[in-house]
């Protein structure tokens, strides 16, 4: 029997989770450590015989928790802080996130490994067979407990209330004519790459590193040219114009232009006539999303 994986959906760009921000990663933390110590005190999966314990059967738990909840909170912030001092983009994608989560573990196995004299008497603690039960267990029950917490939070997500739209109206074109002008001047880092952009044309805009891809349409023509600026110094010089939006770290779109749209609390894709791409709208932002939608459809 074949063994199907969808390699698309492993590698497709998608945002980097707020669990392993700056500004969540101690409430994650706090969480798994809960979540493990819990687990050991109530199933105690790993019996051990008590006169081989150096140490209280709870003081075993606070260990086997403590350590995986350290080696996440330490690796992801030196994670984040080398991302923010090379000023990259935290492209991020299931594939990614598994063979994070894989280090992790791995590097809990190990660890795991290494207290053993702590809190056992064997005189065996120093074999290649305990390395690799260790190992062997980090990586079971990390599985478990992730996917298992994966499940928990799209389920407590689904219950949000979160504005959905869930039948979506192309905005009328008239709302373009209420511009008090269309054509914005553009300034780049390189005073010869300036340009002029008529956003009245305008479906989207994509980053691409220190580049933007700018996809516009004109009397049915599609066109798409690739400027030297980021998408951020873009989106600065742009804030005027009401119908485009950041829906997304890589996108900002013309509002205008979108004629259709699906999703459900995890963020939507939205469509353009003149082209079959996709563009995203971040769970982050489909709050906001809603809102600038809700204004510029009202007349």
């Amino acid at each position: 029997m074949k063994i199907y994986i969808n390699r698309q959906h492993l590698f497709k760009e998608i945002d980097y989770p707020d669990r392993y921000r700056k500004n969540n990663l101690f409430k994650t933390v706090l969480v798994i450590f809960g979540v493990i110590f819990s687990f050991l005190i109530l199933v105690k999966p790993f019996e051990v015989n008590i006169f081989q314990q150096k140490v209280s059967y709870i003081m075993i738990c606070c260990f086997h928790a403590l350590i995986p909840s350290l080696i996440l909170y330490f690796y992801f912030t030196g994670f984040n802080y080398l991302q923010a001092k090379n000023h990259q983009n935290e492209n991020w994608s299931l594939a990614k996130e598994y063979t994070h989560i894989s280090i992790v573990l791995l590097l809990t196995g190990v660890c795991s490994f290494l207290i053993r004299d702590i809190i056992y008497l064997n005189s065996n603690n120093w074999t290649w067979n305990y390395l690799w039960e260790e190992v062997r267990n980090c990586f079971v029950g990390g599985v478990i407990l992730y996917f298992f917490m994966r499940l928990a939070v799209f389920y407590f997500e689904s219950k949000k209330d979160s504005s959905l739209i869930f039948q979506f109206t192309p905005l009328n074109p008239k709302i373009e004519e209420n511009t008090t002008s269309t054509l914005v001047y553009i300034k780049t880092q390189v005073k010869q790459d300036d340009f002029s952009l008529d956003v009245k044309n305008l479906l989207f805009v994509k980053a691409d590193g220190n580049y933007i891809e700018i996809t516009s349409c004109n009397n049915n023509q599609l066109n798409i040219e690739l400027k030297r600026i980021s998408l951020t110094q873009f989106e600065a010089q742009v804030l005027e114009v009401q119908n485009l939006f950041r829906c997304h770290r890589a996108y900002l779109v013309n509002m205008n232009h979108i004629k259709n749209m699906t999703g459900n609390s995890q963020g939507y894709q939205l469509s353009f006539g003149p082209t079959t791409d996709k563009v995203p709208v971040s769970r982050s932002q489909l709050v906001a999303f809603n809102k600038r939608y809700q204004e510029l459809l009202s007349p």
